[in-house]
């Protein structure tokens, strides 16, 4: 007879000879809900993709006859209407670039004739009825994964794997994912969770604990917390970081930013309503707020990305935008990242050409590093413990690496201004800490502007002074 458990037996990979997961077993009876958890880099997502086939391996995996897996990545590539993947950075605020972009609608347009009455239920049960007209290029983290789950589940997975499903949303986002995935379980839907061990779900019955490609625990969800304590360890901040950075030597400013009654509208939707912003040299600023809320467009006029600063009364670093300073001028002060930046990058751009195009504010490095370029990025690069990842393109980096490496090209010119938008994405809890301690170093060292967004309140730096909520593009006293 046929088992219905899925097996994998003696299951390992590697990747021009290098093992990213050791041989290991693991058995998923019917009933079982899995969390799929380690460090970044402990092979999580190479694991995943063993279920799928999409990743060779030895060693079998053996599925019960009529099975369909289906994985649900942490960042979803969507096309065109040209049928492409063509998009540049800067095209989410362009409103008429913005009309490439299918609609919620157009891209499920098949599905709604095919199925339509499941279709509409799935959207429904994901709070994405009343959107269905709008671009998916404009989708917030969690529209978008939302999106990404209704698609799915028109697929009538009997295993569903999600990679990090709760990064990136709001309050609220988590609370209806917890929601929607109790729902799926109940309903006969086995599932894999990608995440952290500080959110898991409650419909999780089983953990699988992954260190350094290998199996370190693999069972029952309570078995786990009695044998685990959660320890973060923080790794040393360097000594030398604050000898090898440069002074910010440009013109004086009082305002790193001051927008004043700025309005900005997409298709006749008003995306921020009448926003006067001041933020002083030197503030520690967080940026918070549910997703959709407009954070991204905010954060686009500072950053010099949205053409629709122009139409606005808005000055950064003193000066008035449409004065005659060009985007270039502006970038070259500040410092960026954010959750989708990595997916503009060529598929080439190694780890070490992603710090240095930090050096020039292109998405890319498209010019030669002179001797003193080359010796900044290495430093970052010892700082950032990628040294052993330089030179491996950034799309074959875990998530943690990815994102380490662009918050390295945030960091090298230690500008007067940092935006982080969700910086701690990917990172695990040591590399969250790790972080957070050089942005508080770099901040008091240099008297540094930052705006930093995030959605856990413990993933913010100890230097933040002060709070800025935003809510339906309005701000809102704090």
């Amino acid at each position: 007879m046929e088992s219905p458990n899925i097996d994998l037996k003696n299951v390992a990979v590697q990747l021009a000879g290098q093992p990213l997961l050791h041989p290991l077993d693991w058995t998923l009876k019917p009933g079982e809900q899995w969390l799929l958890t380690g460090a970044s880099g402990s092979g999580k997502t190479t694991l995943a993709k063993v279920f799928t086939g999409s990743v060779f391996h030895s060693g079998t995996a053996s599925f019960p006859a009529g099975s369909r897996v289906h994985y649900i990545p942490q960042q979803h590539h969507f096309k065109n209407r040209s049928h492409t993947s063509d998009f540049y950075y800067q095209q989410r605020f362009q409103s008429q670039d913005a009309e490439d972009s299918l609609t919620i609608e157009e891209e499920l347009a098949t599905q709604l004739e095919a199925e339509p009455i499941k279709t509409r239920e799935y959207l429904t049960l994901l709070h994405l009825e009343g959107m269905v007209q709008k671009p998916i290029l404009q989708l917030s983290n969690g529209e978008n994964k939302r999106l990404q789950l209704v698609k799915a589940l028109l697929l009538e997975p009997t295993l569903l794997i999600l990679d990090a499903p709760f990064t990136g949303l709001d309050v609220d986002g988590r609370r209806l994912l917890h929601s929607i995935l109790k729902q799926l379980s109940e309903s006969g839907i086995q599932l894999i969770v990608i995440g952290t061990i500080d959110e898991v779900p409650d419909c999780i019955t089983h953990i699988t604990l992954l260190e350094g490609g290998r199996l370190a625990f693999n069972g029952q969800k309570a078995d786990y917390f009695l044998k685990h304590e959660t320890k973060d360890t923080l790794n040393t901040l360097p000594t030398s970081l604050l000898a090898h950075l440069k002074k910010y030597n440009g013109p004086a400013f009082e305002n790193a930013v001051e927008l004043r009654n700025v309005q900005i509208e997409y298709g006749g939707n008003r995306i921020l309503d009448g926003i006067n912003l001041i933020i002083q040299r030197g503030e520690k600023c967080c940026l918070s707020g549910p997703n959709g809320a407009g954070k991204s467009t905010l954060l686009s006029l500072i950053t010099a990305d949205n053409p629709q600063a122009y139409a606005n009364d808005i000055y950064l670093f003193d000066k008035k935008r449409g004065s005659g300073e060009s985007i270039w001028d502006i970038k070259k002060k500040l410092g960026y990242v954010s959750p989708e930046l990595h997916l503009f990058f060529p598929l080439v751009s190694t780890c070490l050409e992603v710090i240095g195009s930090g050096l020039f504010d292109t998405v890319g490095l498209f010019r030669r590093l002179s001797d003193e370029q080359e010796e900044q990025v290495n430093e970052w690069l010892r700082i950032l413990h990628l040294e052993k990842v330089a030179h491996i393109p950034l799309h074959q980096l875990s998530l943690g690496q990815r994102q380490m490496a662009l918050l390295g090209r945030a960091l090298i010119k230690n500008p007067p201004l940092l935006v982080l938008d969700e910086p701690c994405q990917g990172l695990d809890n040591n590399q969250t800490l790790f972080f957070n301690g050089l942005v508080d170093q770099i901040c008091e060292h240099n008297d540094t502007t930052l705006l930093y967004v995030s959605h856990y309140a413990a993933q913010i730096p100890s230097c933040i002074n002060r709070l800025i909520k935003i809510e339906a593009g309005r701000l809102l006293d704090v």
